[in-house]
């Protein structure tokens, strides 16, 4: 596991007691009930912003504070630890990995500033299927005039119903599943054509599918090059990866302490449920998974701030996260019987956001698969 500086641990600590006084569990059942069809509490998002969370990976020269992605995947840790719904993970992580990739410098000046304040929502919109498939993008962007016109769906978009830009993965040359051809662009969210509609999902979250009827770009609403996205898409999709998987560790974390406290104190047959051997073993191989997940998480959110290939690192910590929450979840209701089938209870927003988190951006099959191509088996 990495060895935390004096800076992160602050970070961390300064992350787990917001998260826990403005961000509580409870507050995503609010969100849950009120039915506003918002995927996030905006008032929260601001206080991220003015805490300096969403610029934690943004260079100092836009405004941010270049903490790294480590110091990044601490914070999204603790708000998964709450579930706490926010636009961190798409605009603070995926949206500006983006942007500094590839991004000119009046991109970069345009957007990055206002991603780092909080004042905006940005997110990738990538998937155009119930499956995690980046290279089958189908997603036309063709020459008009001296820009493109883009026609096309995309579904399952992180925050894109309240996303001010959108990062639009198109195809410009090549087939759908090939890798070539393949160009991103800064598509504002308000923009002629654009059609979004809300997606309600089980975790009480939201996403949007959005259609792009003909819609209008200039040239210079291309990041990177024409035909040459991959090379922009593949390591940002890392760095969505690595953070979600930083997410999944916390709800994971939060959910065996809960349980752990519930097997101390939970008596039957005239002594603690605790002192069973079955569920003590069944303990101990969670915190095993938890521990053994953490170093997955945290090497790839190392290898990102060193940079290099983090390819076979990020889909290991997403595959090992999958897996983890899966478990997490399942053992969170079983050890608290029949409370824990109850909706007063939150083992099943756990439960929720779990399988949700499980699916996005790939399932552990997916990041199985492709960590065995990249290391050659």
């Amino acid at each position: 596991m990495a060895v935390l500086t004096e800076e992160q641990t602050m970070l961390r600590d300064a992350a787990k007691g917001w998260a826990s006084e403005s961000a509580p569990v409870g507050a995503l059942r609010r969100l849950r009930d009120g039915k506003s069809g918002q995927s996030f509490d905006p008032a929260a998002w601001k206080e991220m912003g003015e805490m300096g969370w969403a610029g934690v990976i943004v260079p100092e020269a836009y405004d941010g504070s270049a903490f790294g992605y480590l110091g990044l995947g601490l914070i999204l840790e603790e708000t998964g630890r709450t579930l706490a719904a926010s636009p961190l993970l798409s605009t603070a992580m995926i949206a500006a990995s983006a942007l500094q990739l590839a991004g000119s410098d009046a991109q970069k000046q345009a957007w990055l500033p206002r991603i780092a304040s909080g004042e905006i929502v940005a997110t990738l919109a990538i998937d155009e299927g119930s499956h995690h498939a980046p290279a089958r993008t189908a997603l036309t962007a063709t020459k008009s005039g001296s820009g493109f016109a883009l026609n096309g769906t995309k579904t399952f978009v992180l925050d894109g119903e309240a996303a001010d830009l959108l990062i639009v993965a198109a195809r410009t040359g090549g087939a759908p599943g090939q890798t070539d051809g393949l160009t991103l662009f800064l598509v504002p969210g308000d923009a002629p054509g654009v059609k979004r509609t809300h997606l309600a999902l089980m975790d009480s979250r939201g996403a949007a599918q959005i259609a792009f009827d003909a819609v209008e770009v200039p040239a210079d609403a291309v990041l990177g090059e024409v035909d040459k996205g991959w090379a922009v898409l593949e390591p940002t999709l890392d760095r969505a990866y690595a953070g979600l998987a930083a997410e999944m560790l916390g709800s994971a974390s939060a959910a065996f302490d809960i349980t752990l406290d519930y097997l101390k104190t939970r008596t039957q047959f005239g002594q603690v449920i605790g002192s069973f051997q079955a569920l003590q073993h069944r303990a101990a191989k969670w915190f095993t998974d938890l521990e053994t997940t953490r170093s997955c998480v945290e090497a790839a959110l190392e290898a990102l701030d060193a940079g290099g290939d983090t390819r076979a690192l990020a889909s290991l910590a997403k595959a090992k996260a999958c897996e983890l929450v899966h478990l997490a979840s399942n053992e969170m209701v079983q050890m608290h019987g029949g409370i824990g089938m109850t909706d007063a209870h939150d083992a099943g927003l756990y439960m929720k956001r779990a399988r949700v988190t499980e699916a996005l951006f790939g399932g552990a099959s997916f990041h199985r698969d492709r960590y065995a191509r990249l290391m050659g088996f």
